[in-house]
This record gives C-alpha cells, structure tokens and sequence, in this order.
C-alpha cells in the first residue's frame, strides 16, 4: 500500500454536515429538518431557476472559462475590474489556489480558532506552518494575530463574518490591524457571510484593495444565494494578484449551470430580501427560545448561532438531536452550530431542545 507523506496523512479529512436522506435512511425517521451547513432554508432565486433550465440545453459544450457573462455582471455590481475578479469551485477553491500561489513549504500563515477549519488543511497540505491565535471574546484577536507575523508570515486569513462563531471584527478594529500588517503578507478575509451583516460597523474591506493593499476578499453563491449544490465563489483582489492565481486555475472550473444561476441570482434582489427578512426573524425567534431554555450562545451577524454549553457534551446532544430528526452541527465538545431555518425548522428544533433540556443545563 501507498503510504501519502506525513504532511497529508495527519490531516483530519473534512466531515460535511450529514444529508437529510442519509440520516432517514438510517433511522427509518421521515420530516428531518437540516440546521447543520448554513444553507439558506429559503432555497435558490426564482430566477437561477429559470435560468438553469435554459443553460440544460448546452451540456455538451464545455463551460466558458472566462465567466465572461457572470464576470462583468459581478464587476458591475461591485463597482471593480473585470481583472479583480476570480472565480471557484466554491470559495474553497479560492483559499486553495491563493495557498499554492503564494506559500511555499515552511512558510507561515496566521489564522484564528475557532473558525474555518479549510484554511489550516490546506497549507498543511501545502507544507505551510498553521500559526493559531485563539479567539478573543469570541471575535479574532487582531491585535495578537499582528504580534504573530514574522519574516516566514506570507498569508493571514480572517473570516468575517467568522465561522463558527458569528461574531465580526469592526471597521475600527479592521483599519488598526492592516496597518501593522507588512505589504508583503496577502490578508484573505473570508466574507462568505457578508450580506448577512445587519451592523453599522462593519468593515468596507474593498477599500483596502482599492488603496493598493494585498488583500484578497472571499465571497460565495452558495449562502444568501442559495446555490450550495452548485459550488461557487469569488475571490476580490488586485489585478496581479488574480493573474499570478489564474496561472494555477484549473480549466473550465465553473461549470456552465452555476455560472447562468449566479448570474441570474445577483439580479433577484426580491429573494436577497426574503432571505435576509427570514433570517432576521428567526434569529429573533431563536434567541428568545434560548433565553427561555438558559442556553448560552452567542449574538450573530450571519445565518447561524453558536451555542456553547456548560457541559462538555456536544456529541451527546448532536446524538439525542439526531434521532429526533434534527441535524446540528457539533463544534468540538463544548459548542455546537445551529443554523437559522424557516419557522417550522425552527420549532421543531426547539421542541426537541426542550426534550433534552436536561443535557443543556
């Protein structure tokens, strides 16, 4: 048997969150409701829909590799060149490419935890050193993650909306730490979450890129647009930052449907509005019950609430969840990631909460 370098065998694979289908099969459980991935419970635009069925016809042509249509269409919207955009098989694509440009082996990159597992896989992969600042008050500790560059640093990642926790840094905060950050280090801020945001500090990171910092913003279809099952993202940056990514793109990485859903997708701002008026009132919802039940969790700036528990029983409670049909998302022993769902998701996540109240106090 092959054996892979130790770089790439001491990874933890990724585990998904587990499907609807897989869970009823394996229960014999029927109505299960899915809070675990942060899709959006809305579904995908009206629109995209439309638009898939046209794009059914060109299958067998192979996809545009420029996103020419998507591309201009984004670059409108943002107010950018065509030239600053660059497209991915997800946002993870995104991350995966910008860690193959620009780090090689023993160089570093600084991340905070918790937050998106995906950064620290993929330069361990690439023979990168992870260098983990732990979380301050649930929010990235800026200041710390600064002190921890050295001449080895050459990526700073720095989710924003952060995953799993909510929690943003603000504009404030944002403005004191590039400063201190030297022009050499690519900061990828990952806004996978962004439209979500409902505060009046938070940062406007596209400016930092229009003043010529090396800054790489990350952005995705498959949150507020609901495209998840068609994987893909956006990277914003500086036209020579995503000509040196391109060079390593793999071709014809953005297939056809998704690029005639997104681009069909950034034009129904009604479904954008539905989805952020659901949300809202589920978040509202949410919190009151978990007031009620004494479950500490923490104020969010997305679509999903971390929970952290008194005890440390997350796989517990993840188990108890399931075999009532609800899918959560445990995050290690002590916290778990509930996304906000329609009403009815939310309820019945809350009546099985109530059922297992003993575990959560």
């Amino acid at each position: 048997m092959m054996k892979a370098p130790k770089h790439i065998s001491s990874i933890q694979p990724y585990i998904p969150g587990k499907p609807i289908e897989e869970l009823e099969r394996e229960l014999g459980i029927k109505k299960s409701v899915k809070l675990a991935s942060n899709e959006n419970p809305v579904g995908p635009s009206p629109q995209a829909l439309k638009a898939l069925r046209k794009g059914l016809t060109d299958l067998n042509r192979y996809p545009d590799g420029s996103c020419f249509y998507l591309r201009n269409a984004l670059a409108e919207k943002l107010r950018v060149s065509t030239g600053e955009l660059i497209f991915g098989n997800g946002s993870n694509e995104i991350i995966e490419m910008a860690v193959r440009t620009f780090l090689t082996p023993g160089d570093e990159a600084v991340m905070g935890h918790p937050s998106f597992v995906v950064y620290s896989t993929i330069v361990q992969a690439a023979q990168g050193k992870n260098v983990i600042v732990p979380l301050k008050d649930w929010r990235h500790d800026l200041e710390t993650m600064a002190s921890k560059i050295t001449k080895k640093t050459k990526i700073i990642f720095i989710a924003n909306p952060n995953n799993p926790t909510g929690t943003i840094n603000t504009s404030a905060e944002m403005a004191s730490f590039i400063k201190k950050v030297p022009k050499r280090v690519l900061v990828v801020v990952d806004e996978a979450y962004y439209e979500y945001v409902s505060s009046d500090d938070y940062p406007d990171s596209l400016e930092y890129m229009r003043k010529g910092r090396n800054i790489l913003i990350l952005r995705t279809f498959s949150k507020m647009y609901g495209l998840a099952a068609l994987r893909i993202g956006y990277g914003i940056s500086s036209e020579g930052i995503a000509a040196e990514m391109n060079k390593i793109r793999q071709p014809f990485n953005i297939n056809t449907l998704a690029q005639v859903a997104a681009a069909s997708a950034l034009e129904d701002t009604r479904h954008v509005s539905r989805t952020i008026k659901m949300n809202e009132e589920g978040k509202k919802f949410l919190y009151a019950e978990f007031d009620a039940l004494n479950i500490s969790y923490i104020p969010t700036e997305a679509n999903f609430i971390f929970i952290y528990l008194k005890k440390q029983n997350a796989l517990d409670i993840n188990t108890k969840l399931l075999k009532k049909g609800v899918i959560v998302r445990p995050m290690g022993p002590g916290a778990i990631r509930i996304t906000i769902g329609l009403p009815e998701e939310n309820r019945i996540l809350v009546k099985a909460l109530k059922q297992i109240k003993n575990l959560l106090s």
